[in-house]
């Protein structure tokens, strides 16, 4: 990979001493560069990497995602214009090309929100501790809910669609009706 992806010479800046060129995870790959004509270079340089080791790139799966760029200009893989994306999906979390993480925060919790609700008889049940019931919560739906959140801007609005999910789930949990509340002063 290093041989195909210009070994660091046409990446992003990552810290002060170094780019970062590509992620890669089995036969996931995102290639990173500043400008289209870097981008255009490693994309011929890592098809012509593969096809030397009997590899192929699938263009019907490679996607471009642009971000901030100035110019619309098709990135092209052996003469066939690649897709132009506005988001897509790497290793389980959503890339869009505002570089936020907040459709990626909506599916998540859309996720949790099926599992959630998959486990409804759980919840219902009364032969289950409440003490057993929230450890399923959190390694059944919060682990759901938070998967890949170390990547997540963490604004004030991200943390808030967070907690109230969570805190939505845990009083059906609980059986504590909105209406009631807690109060820590009883």
């Amino acid at each position: 990979m290093k041989t195909s992806t210009s070994e660091g010479k046409y990446g992003i800046q990552w810290t002060a001493q170094n780019q970062l060129d590509d992620l890669d995870f089995a036969d996931d790959l995102a290639l990173l560069s500043h400008t289209h004509e870097q981008m255009q270079m490693k994309t011929a340089s890592v098809a012509a990497v593969s096809a030397s080791v009997g590899l192929s790139i699938h263009k019907g799966k490679t996607k471009v995602l642009k971000f901030k760029a100035e110019y619309n200009n098709p990135i092209t893989l052996d003469g066939e214009t690649l897709e132009n994306v506005e988001s897509f999906t790497y290793l389980g979390s959503i890339i869009d090309e505002q570089g936020g993480s907040d459709l990626d925060v909506k599916a998540r919790i859309g996720k949790a929100r099926t599992a959630f609700l998959q486990l409804k008889n759980i919840w219902n049940s009364k032969q289950l501790s409440t003490n057993i019931k929230v450890r399923i919560f959190n390694t059944n739906v919060k682990a759901v809910l938070l998967y890949g959140a170390e990547t997540w801007r963490t604004t004030t609005i991200t943390i808030k669609k967070v907690q109230l999910f969570i805190n939505s789930c845990l009083r059906m949990v609980l059986k504590i009706h909105h209406q009631e509340g807690i109060s820590i002063y009883k």
